[in-house]
């Protein structure tokens, strides 16, 4: 596995010290998103959140053509990449560190020959095809973990025990990825909260994350709105912000290297206060 120092990020079209944790700006290209769905499907909108990212300091812009909330119907890699592709070119030419979200292998070779450096694959990189290509392009790859599909992932998730069970998959998905080329370096994990979990597993995790730092690879929250933080405060996606930035507090305290969020500017004042906390407490402690 891998390990460092000073944990990094790294891909052929931009590298990351992760002494501060990466914001990830969250751009649906999709008409049915749990959250925002149809907000940013069009230019007119796909250019007001790209303005937003690059005037806030959004280090990372995740980029998705196809929801994947709980029941959630597959679209073909056609349509995926129609949708994608504009944004992913609007996003690198304003300077900004493209992510695509998605798992088909001709959507990441169509986004990373548009300007993208990282694939975000919610199966795992599971495909040989789309990892043949994610270390072709020396892109940044992120391993998140999913138990079933988007359609039925949510019907009754079982683990004998969610922390370790999900962790075993994400390593030795890992190792996989580099046995296929991509680099060591170039890898982070995700542990795929709200994708066939119980909201009780979801917590288990969030409160052990700093057992996926034992591999040494970076680690990404992606709790931002989800039904996680709805089922406890009651409250539909939009609603969410406090529940959703007490858990990605939480997160960063048990070691996230990457908050992936929809709001940009709260998430980003919560990263500067814990920094700010975490910096006075190394003081202290010298």
């Amino acid at each position: 596995m891998y390990i460092a120092g000073d944990t990094i990020l790294t891909s052929r079209v931009k590298s990351f010290s992760l002494k501060r944790p990466l914001l990830m700006g969250i751009l649906n290209i999709t008409p049915d998103s749990f959250s925002d769905g149809g907000m940013f499907n069009h230019v007119d909108g796909m250019i007001s959140r790209i303005e937003e990212f690059v005037s806030k300091g959004v280090d990372i812009a995740d980029i998705g053509g196809e929801s994947t909330r709980p029941g959630s119907e597959f679209i073909n890699a056609d349509e995926e990449i129609n949708r994608v592709v504009p944004a992913v070119k609007l996003a690198s030419e304003s300077g900004l560190y493209v992510s695509v979200d998605t798992n088909k292998p001709e959507v990441a070779k169509a986004v990373l020959e548009s300007g993208a450096g990282m694939i975000n694959d919610i199966t795992g990189m599971r495909d040989e095809h789309m990892r043949k290509i994610c270390a072709e392009y020396k892109c940044s790859v992120c391993i998140m973990h999913m138990q079933g599909a988007p359609k039925d992932m949510q019907a009754n998730p079982v683990y004998v025990d969610v922390v370790e069970d999900v962790r075993r998959y994400l390593f030795e998905a890992a190792e996989q990825c580099i046995k296929d080329g991509i680099e060591e370096s170039a890898i982070c994990l995700d542990p795929g909260f709200g994708f066939g979990k119980s909201v009780e597993d979801n917590y288990r995790l969030l409160m052990k994350l700093e057992r996926f730092k034992e591999s040494g690879f970076p680690v990404l929250a992606g709790i931002s709105r989800k039904s996680m933080i709805g089922n406890v405060i009651g409250r539909p996606p939009v609603q969410r912000l406090a529940g959703t930035i007490t858990a990605e507090t939480i997160a960063l305290i048990k070691g996230a290297d990457i908050i992936r969020a929809h709001d940009i500017d709260e998430t980003a004042d919560m990263i500067s206060v814990y920094m700010k906390a975490k910096e006075a407490g190394e003081r202290c402690s010298n």
